[in-house]
């Protein structure tokens, strides 16, 4: 669906919703991810190579981190996201989008490498990001990741973006209840969200039936055929489906070389050797968690040390915005 510059607006009016973190502070958490939103990553990164590829990868890569990832796949799109569509399946090269929610061969591969791979993976009735949300909503998972701003407004309480192990990455998490109490807004009217101008409006009006009754009309026009009832509606409700059971099992090595290299013609030394790394990278951190518990120093931490912020940027933040309220309010304390 897009909403315009999201981002943009979160990082100048409620900064202290977002915070900078590394792969491992999501060790040992359950975290959502929209499929395709993956594979179009990598298919736009890489365009002559098969998607599968990052997606092996990647998902090895969460699993050396000690992260559960969960894939979630998109059912059939409601009619209102046609025109996104059209434009994804052109950018990337497709002669047309998916509008039927039927598996493409494409799915189907994914679907079978991430099964091999050992985690699991939930059919959505509709949109992927919005069973993503609401997984997080029912406590099936700890987080969202995806670099879809829409997941906010689905009703993600935490969203992460950048979400991968590159050297140096700072990996991005939003915090929506942080978000909605500095813009002084609602889960409910943040469907309605657009760039600084319409969060004015909301702020000041509630509603976007406020809004256009009160909007000036020559300066904003409102369109003629703007389906915004139809969009919060797939923003607000609840998908139609019942919380699954998650289980996680070891890799199939060979099931893997069988399908990537015999299949999909990936050469097998790669896929040999990544795999004898993600065996090492386990089995050092299994010893190092003997060790650390050996000594008493378990680090399994506390559901309130999954949110802290371990990036002096984010903590200058906020002891800037803590100092401009002691120079606004002196007397407060």
């Amino acid at each position: 669906m897009g909403i315009t510059k999201l981002a943009d607006l979160i990082r100048s009016e409620a900064p202290g919703a977002v915070s900078y973190k590394d792969i491992s502070d999501y060790t040992g958490k359950v975290i959502a991810l929209d499929t395709s939103i993956v594979v179009n990553q990598f298919r736009a990164a890489t365009p002559s190579l098969s998607p599968l590829t990052g997606v092996f990868f990647r998902t090895l890569t969460f699993l050396e981190h000690d992260i559960k990832p969960v894939f979630v796949f998109d059912g059939k799109p409601p009619g209102e996201k046609t025109a996104v569509l059209e434009r994804r399946a052109e950018a990337a090269g497709w002669s047309s989008p998916n509008r039927t929610g039927t598996a493409s061969q494409r799915t189907n591969e994914c679907l079978h490498l991430l099964k091999l791979l050992g985690v699991p993976v939930i059919q959505a009735p509709g949109d992927a990001e919005a069973l993503c949300a609401w997984l997080l909503r029912e406590g099936t998972v700890d987080a969202v990741a995806s670099e879809d701003m829409d997941t906010l407004p689905f009703g993600a309480s935490i969203l992460i973006r950048q979400l991968n192990a590159k050297r140096d990455s700072e990996v991005i998490e939003y915090c929506l209840p942080k978000l909605l109490e500095k813009l002084q807004i609602t889960h409910q009217e943040i469907a309605g969200l657009g760039p600084k101008r319409a969060l004015t409006l909301i702020q000041k009006h509630r509603t976007i039936e406020n809004v256009v009754l009160h909007v000036n009309r020559k300066t904003h026009p409102v369109p003629q055929f703007w389906k915004y009832k139809e969009a919060r509606k797939i923003f607000l409700d609840a998908p139609q489906t019942v919380a699954p059971e998650l289980t996680w099992t070891e890799p199939d090595e060979e099931a893997l070389v069988g399908f990537l290299c015999h299949v999909k013609r990936i050469k097998e030394d790669r896929v040999r050797r990544r795999m004898e790394k993600f065996r090492q990278m386990r089995e050092s951190k299994r010893e190092e968690r003997e060790k650390e518990m050996a000594a008493g120093r378990n680090r399994q931490t506390r559901m309130d040390d999954f949110f802290r912020v371990t990036r002096k940027r984010h903590q200058s933040v906020e002891a800037a915005e803590s100092l401009s309220s002691n120079r606004k309010q002196p007397k407060s304390k």
